[in-house]
């Protein structure tokens, strides 16, 4: 019966030594401060707790493992330590839920999700509760907060990370307009990427990104980047900018998608081999040099971060064939740098050579 009696009792005021719940239920126990010791009373008259975190986006790569600054103190400073709850967790974002990251009371702590093994408090120096992410992964990046609860008050910072990486648009192999929010989705994890935020295509679209085609974002939007506004792309008549069709039905709306890819750890190279190849025996020539045949969003990753410019033609795993040229010159496409494309050709078609990636 004491048990069902609980929960009525946390919402009375004045009912000390009870659990206190700040989105985790947190049992008392002899080593804990209790609100009615007189420290409550303390930080409630004049003494004021203080969360700082960095107001710049700290920026990463996948794979990487990186420390989200947070640290708090008191104004006036205490003469004493002071035991308290620490709590992580990613913000909303685009439609995904927040995700719990982890807490910790001293050194106990727990980690939750996809978190699991991955993460945990650094604590080197007093009241430093910085985390630490290791093996980034693409679906990291986002909003985090930092939140220490001492007693009664909590107070919190923002932490923004991002990863570095590259915005491309992506096809289906049947044309234009085929694919719905889902399968994009689906196609820019099949080329090691995820679907692109507003603000990656927005950032694409300030470094030069041009592109006439309609794709799906992240927040399940329909847009585009217009560099060069023109006749087949809403006319001469508008300025530059990010066109939107606005929110789009994720099922029945089909259109192309925007994916971005993250700087790689690994290595792409055009694989050197005496006869052009099959799609089929492009893969099996990587797996034999140790490799494996790359994907479209890790061949974008070599072009925007390591430089690879190649004007050799080569497969990629989606059956696509591109080539990233870096320095335009004379007999090897426009004249602006990118990831040409030759669309899906045969798959029997032994016209082209592989492009291959090596992890490190």
């Amino acid at each position: 019966m004491g048990l069902l009696l609980l929960v009525p009792l946390l919402l009375l005021p004045g009912s000390y030594g009870l659990p206190f719940y700040n989105g985790f239920y947190y049992s008392n126990s002899a080593n804990d401060q209790n609100p009615g010791n007189g420290h409550v009373k303390d930080l409630l008259n004049g003494v004021k707790l203080v969360v700082e975190t960095p107001e710049e986006t700290l920026f990463t790569y996948q794979g990487a493992s990186v420390i989200l600054p947070c640290r708090y103190h008191y104004e006036p400073a205490l003469g004493s330590p002071r035991r308290v709850r620490i709590k992580w967790w990613k913000l909303s974002e685009n439609g995904a839920p927040e995700k719990d990251v982890l807490v910790a009371i001293g050194l106990r702590h727990r980690s939750f999700g996809d978190y699991q093994g991955r993460v945990h408090l650094r604590q080197e120096k007093e009241h430093d509760v910085s985390l630490e992410i290791q093996d980034l992964r693409l679906e990291d990046y986002g909003r985090y907060r930092c939140e220490v609860i001492d007693g009664l008050e909590d107070e919190s910072g923002l932490v923004e990370l991002e990863l570095r990486g590259v915005v491309f648009p992506y096809q289906s192999p049947n044309g234009r307009y085929q694919l719905n929010f889902h399968e994009g989705q689906q196609v820019c994890a099949e080329q090691g990427a995820v679907v692109a935020s507003f603000e990656q295509l927005f950032r694409a679209w300030e470094e030069g990104l041009d592109w006439c085609n309609a794709g799906w974002l992240q927040d399940a939007t329909v847009q585009y980047p217009i560099m060069l506004p023109r006749q087949p792309c809403g006319g001469p008549g508008l300025a530059p900018g990010v066109r939107s069709y606005g929110p789009r039905h994720r099922r029945l709306h089909r259109y192309d998608v925007f994916c971005f890819a993250t700087a790689l750890k690994g290595r792409v190279y055009y694989l050197e081999h005496p006869e052009k190849l099959t799609l089929t025996e492009a893969r099996e020539a990587c797996q034999e040099d140790d490799a494996t045949i790359a994907k479209v969003g890790q061949l974008f990753a070599a072009w925007k971060f390591h430089g690879l410019d190649r004007c050799d033609a080569g497969w990629l795993a989606d059956g696509s064939v591109r080539y990233p040229v870096v320095h335009p010159h004379p007999n090897c496409g426009p004249p602006e740098p990118g990831v040409r494309s030759f669309g899906f050709p045969d798959p029997q078609s032994r016209l082209y050579g592989v492009y291959c990636y090596r992890q490190h």
